[in-house]
């Protein structure tokens, strides 16, 4: 099973989809924050004022009934040194929001293991705000002996912090599963300073600096004779001398010396070493930047990937964000999961991933795809269904907050009337069975405020008749090319579930939304 995307609590989806060591590689970027929400940005088009922001979800680690369950899931899931650090963690602690975060991460880090093959790897994500407390849960759930590194990752500049060092790097935790990990070194380019060294040119061009091949000052071993006129104490035997004599890969210096050459062009690089500070961050600038405030760059994956997979693996995020482990996992012709709690990560993953590999063959589970399950969302999560309900109309969130009013708006969709000036739609979203006159006036009254030319209308139920009134009376917008569309258009689901889409001139999909970059030259892989 893989190229798969769940949009679900990870906990369950591991438990549920993902069977015992099917995994070769996972990395997850768990978030934690104890002040912090995690938002999706939205930038507006060019013309209007200020971004809007979107709550793609809320940190909620805190101490409560779901925190202590976790915790005796632990003590019941037989991983006896994890459920006693976890034990000694909480008496040191207390019980509060890093405790609750701690007892959370440790039951789906035992899901995780159990799930990764023999030869498998995690790379867990983090910052310092908890990772010497996730190093001991790993400690004791893969094993001491089974980390491998910690890796330090410059992801910004130079910092400010007032009163200490600027705080610019995250911390990856490498373990493996067991000492038959997969591992493929990893080489980086020289500096110029080391390419410098290669001076030396042969007739054909080829660029070469001189090694020593004496094994004076080694510590054993050597082979001592004489070859053509110089006698030492020599790294190689006299038939590979005579071989590297052969291919024009010794140097005979004027004073009567023999060294190795060393080609420019067959030198691997240096080994890459546990401080990366060579794979710059997301900035403003990036051209794969998608708005996520989290996001990381791919070319940090892809050494992750490339380093402990290989072609054909499955690679699991279960954090995944807005997918640049899912998208450098099927750049790299690996199969992938993805797991998110939240619509809206999933659907940006999905339209990240149709942008960058139109041919890409993955399925998406958990998101609505009938009108019973669109009303199940909308009874269990209200505001993640009135997100999905928006981005089944290519509009985008528009201050989704999970507490207060939102002044009668879920959503926007841009467009232009006469293809350059931009306008916008504006979307209201009702789950509920009880719909009324009274909520069309009221995205009506919307549209005049923030003069919006056109309502989109989204409900689960059947609009009553003083409804479909109601919106004919709003009129018809008329653009430049003497084209009527109604102001106010009701939709309901089960429309939306037969095709049917907004009457809009037009319309910029998504358009605060960054595209990606589509990958010419990606890898297909056949799913199993």
């Amino acid at each position: 099973m893989a190229n798969r995307l769940f949009y679900a609590d990870n906990l369950d989806a591991l438990r549920s989809h993902v069977t015992d060591e099917s995994v070769d590689l996972i990395y997850l970027d768990p978030p934690f924050n104890s002040n912090a929400n995690y938002n999706i940005l939205f930038k507006s088009p060019a013309g209007h004022a200020a971004d809007s922001q979107i709550e793609a979800f809320e940190d909620t680690w805190h101490w409560n009934n779901a925190a202590e369950d976790a915790f005796e899931q632990v003590m019941r899931s037989g991983y006896a040194r994890a459920f006693e650090l976890l034990r000694a963690m909480r008496g040191f602690l207390g019980e509060n929001d890093m405790m609750a975060y701690l007892s959370m991460m440790a039951i789906r880090l035992i899901e995780l293991h159990r799930v990764l093959k023999s030869t498998g790897s995690l790379y867990l994500h983090c910052d310092p705000t908890a990772s010497h407390y996730l190093k001991l849960l790993l400690d004791g759930v893969f094993e001491p002996s089974n980390y491998q590194n910690e890796i330090t990752w410059k992801r910004t500049s130079a910092h400010s912090d007032s009163g200490r060092f600027g705080r610019n790097t995250d911390t990856i935790l490498f373990y493996s599963k067991s000492m038959k990990r997969t591992w493929n070194p990893i080489h980086g380019g020289y500096s110029d300073q080391h390419r410098a060294r290669f001076r030396n040119r042969d007739p054909d061009g080829r660029l070469w600096m001189d090694d020593n091949l004496t094994a004076k000052g080694l510590s054993g071993g050597g082979y001592t004779y004489e070859y053509k006129g110089c006698t030492s104490l020599w790294r190689v035997p006299p038939g590979t001398m005579e071989k590297l004599d052969e291919e024009g890969r010794l140097h005979f210096t004027r004073n009567g010396g023999i060294r190795l050459k060393r080609y420019l062009d067959e030198a691997k690089g240096v080994p890459v070493q546990a401080l990366w500070d060579d794979i710059p961050p997301i900035n403003s600038q990036a051209q794969e930047r998608l708005g996520y405030p989290t996001q990381k760059p791919v070319a940090l994956l892809e050494r992750i990937i490339a380093a402990s997979s290989n072609d054909g693996d499955v690679v699991l995020d279960p954090f995944c964000g807005c997918g640049t482990a899912i998208h450098a996992a099927q750049k790299l012709g690996r199969r992938w999961i993805g797991i998110d709690v939240t619509h809206l990560a999933i659907s940006l993953i999905e339209r990240r991933m149709k942008e960058a590999f139109p041919d890409a063959d993955f399925t998406v589970e958990g998101t609505p795809r009938d009108l019973a399950s669109a009303l199940d969302l909308a009874r269990r999560n209200k505001y993640q269904f009135q997100w999905w309900a928006v981005s089944l109309v290519d509009g985008i969130p528009h201050d989704g907050k999970k507490k207060g009013a939102d002044g009668g708006i879920d959503g926007l969709i841009y467009f232009r009337p006469d293809g350059k000036r931009t306008e916008k739609a504006l979307i209201s979203v009702k789950g509920g069975q009880n719909v009324g006159v009274t909520m069309i006036r009221d995205l009506h009254s919307a549209m005049e405020r923030e003069k919006a030319p056109i309502g989109i209308f989204i409900t689960a139920a059947t609009p009553t008749g003083p409804m479909l009134r109601e919106a004919a009376a709003v009129g018809r917008f008329t653009d430049e090319f003497g084209r009527g569309w109604p102001r106010l258009q009701i939709l309901t689901l089960e429309e939306l579930f037969q095709g049917k889409r907004p009457a809009i001139p037009f319309p910029d999909p998504l358009a605060a939304l960054r595209k990606t970059r589509r990958e010419e030259k990606a890898k297909q892989v056949t799913l199993l």
